[in-house]
């Protein structure tokens, strides 16, 4: 079975920077077009970046110009570069598919807060 193992949150000021890592169990990174979501509390898990197969990436306006997703196949793993971070960034983010179509990791948790 799949399993996906998002790292790299915390606590971080305004203005900072942390960079998400998302692992996967078995060897799917190759097939799926991939995406960062993540989920305020009381808010629905909304995407906040895409990367295909190739590297081609797209994001909402929301986090365009701050946020960069890239990927490693050969490592499984997915990247989420994450800058100028603002208050409302602050949720429990996660990778899956894009569209998500695979088991749920447990996320990790990023917090803006002075």
């Amino acid at each position: 079975q799949v399993q996906l193992v998002e790292s790299g949150g915390g606590l971080v000021q305004p203005g900072g920077s942390l960079r998400l890592s998302c692992a996967a169990s078995e060897y799917i990174f190759n097939y799926y077009p991939m995406g960062w979501y993540r989920q305020a509390p009381g808010n629905q898990r909304e995407l906040v970046a895409s990367i295909t197969n190739d590297g081609n990436t797209n994001y909402p306006d929301s986090v365009k110009g701050r946020f960069t997703a890239s990927r490693d196949n050969a490592k499984n793993t997915v990247y989420l570069q994450m800058n100028s971070l603002k208050p409302e960034d602050t949720a429990v983010y996660y990778c899956n598919s894009r569209p998500a179509v695979l088991p749920w990791g447990q996320g990790t948790q990023v917090t803006v807060s002075s």
